[in-house]
């Protein structure tokens, strides 16, 4: 383990800050592979933005989960500051997502459209699984039985979504020719496919590296500031971890593609918490801190729920002031969690 202890705090967090940043960096090389990858499989960008480029964005969540599942079976994590800073992160990363990149992306595009079958396709789930967590994690533990339920589910809801796909999928809609020839950022061939595969495969070895660092740095804060683990997972690796999302759902709407942002956005919401949250606890349980189960998870919820009600007695059309709305709901997220569960 890094010395992390020995640093003055302000140097802590500065190298905090270069960890988090290497590890977005790698995270987002590696999205962008795995999205040139899913073209070369022929899948759809909506479906891509679900599934493939969500899991793939969630890798910062799913990395920090297995770290510190890692570090929790080792010994060299605390229990308790090691699932609540990866809980915290993982949940705080969701709202940032259904709150304040989705009002990013609106400003930026002035409007968006969801269909009432993407609708219906994707938001209810999302709801359902903040739910389960929420009625999982009650008791204060995440146990392995409840890390199997999380998982399957997710794999569960892959199969559904795959076999939808199979039934809609037009290669010509997806920017291939008729003579089947994919698009430019797509590999021509298996060895290019190869390729984009080996350097998702490094990018994520990266990631790794800098989760484990992040950790670590996070839970000599957390042991020297005093406050709780999951508002330090919550109001930083939360924000850090939902910047590739950001980052995939801006380069979508350059691009003129709604299908990935839209996706990206409400399929990282299923993803982390079944994928992250589930496969964790499937390897080393976890401790649920209070203010997740009284706080965060009812707000996820109730934030999600808000939000699809307004999608779907609004014509699916969210616009700027939808956008402003949701900064609000993500301010006061913050400013009550900092007032009434500053500790865990």
């Amino acid at each position: 383990m890094i010395p992390f202890a020995s640093l003055a705090t302000w140097l802590l967090i500065l190298v905090g800050l270069v960890i988090i940043a290497v590890m977005i960096a790698s995270a987002e090389l590696a999205v962008r592979k795995l999205m040139s990858l899913a073209g070369y499989l022929h899948l759809s960008t909506t479906f891509m933005g679900v599934t493939i480029v969500s899991l793939a964005t969630s890798v910062p969540e799913i990395i920090a989960h297995l770290t510190a599942s890692g570090g929790i079976l080792t010994g060299t994590l605390d229990f308790k500051i090691g699932s609540a800073v990866v809980l915290g992160a993982n949940i705080g990363s969701d709202v940032v997502q259904q709150t304040l990149v989705m009002a990013i992306v609106v400003f930026m595009a002035g409007i968006l459209t969801f269909q009432r079958y993407f609708l219906a396709k994707t938001m209810v789930p999302m709801i359902v699984t903040t739910l389960m967590c929420l009625v999982l994690g009650w008791d204060r533990l995440y146990s392995r039985v409840d890390g199997l339920i999380l998982f399957g589910s997710f794999f569960a809801y892959l199969l559904y979504l795959y076999i939808d796909e199979r039934r809609h999928y037009d290669p010509v809609d997806h920017g291939f020719s008729e003579a089947g020839n994919p698009p430019d950022h797509v590999p021509q061939d298996g060895a290019a496919a190869l390729r984009s595969a080996g350097i998702a495969m490094a990018a994520l070895a990266m990631t790794v590296a800098s989760a484990l660092g992040a950790f670590q740095v996070t839970e000599v804060f957390v042991q020297r500031t005093g406050l709780g683990g999951s508002l330090i997972g919550v109001v930083t690796l939360g924000v850090a971890s939902a910047l590739p999302e950001l980052i995939t759902a801006i380069s979508g709407m350059r691009n003129g593609d709604a299908g990935i942002p839209l996706g990206t956005l409400i399929g990282s919401n299923i993803t982390n918490p079944l994928v992250a949250i589930g496969g964790g606890a499937l390897l080393s349980t976890y401790w649920v801190p209070g203010p997740l189960v009284l706080w965060d998870l009812p707000w996820e919820a109730v934030t999600g729920t808000i939000l699809w009600v307004y999608l779907w007695f609004n014509n699916g059309r969210l616009g700027k002031k939808g956008g402003v709305y949701l900064v609000a709901l993500y301010v006061a997220y913050v400013a009550l969690r900092f007032r009434f569960f500053a500790v865990d």
